[in-house]
């Protein structure tokens, strides 16, 4: 591919309706794991305004007491999506789709990028084969 690819995150990427991330753990979505990972996926209907991808990171506060501890979680799988998100955005882009995604942290200990990446990586993978 000679386009260049941007590997940005910015701040209309993130989930922030209230509706929608309602929607997104009432029941009219689904959800894969992969330790210490999960990821809750759901096509959005065509609202103009939503970007391809909308982001949501949860880090349970019953899994790690400290914020420090919840904000390093964060900031890895922010990165390793960040780095990946064009597996997943190519392919709606392509269908004409939209989706809201939410990580969901499962694990009770900390992980090194790497792995967290890897499994952001697969997680991606899987929600492509879901979604198209």
């Amino acid at each position: 591919m000679s386009e260049k690819k941007i590997f940005t995150l910015q701040k209309e990427e993130r989930l922030n309706s209230k509706i929608i991330i309602e929607k997104l753990f009432s029941g009219g979505s689904k959800s894969l794991p992969a330790f210490p990972l999960r990821i809750v996926y759901m096509p959005v209907e065509e609202e103009e305004w939503l970007p391809t991808i909308s982001l949501l990171i949860s880090v349970p506060k019953k899994k790690f007491k400290r914020a420090v501890k919840r904000n390093r979680v964060k900031r890895q799988i922010r990165e390793a999506y960040r780095k990946n998100k064009f597996i997943l955005k190519d392919v709606l882009e392509k269908e004409g789709k939209k989706a809201a995604i939410a990580f969901i942290w499962i694990g009770n200990e900390l992980h090194d990028s790497a792995e967290i990446e890897s499994k952001v990586i697969k997680l991606l993978q899987l929600t492509v084969e879901k979604l198209v």
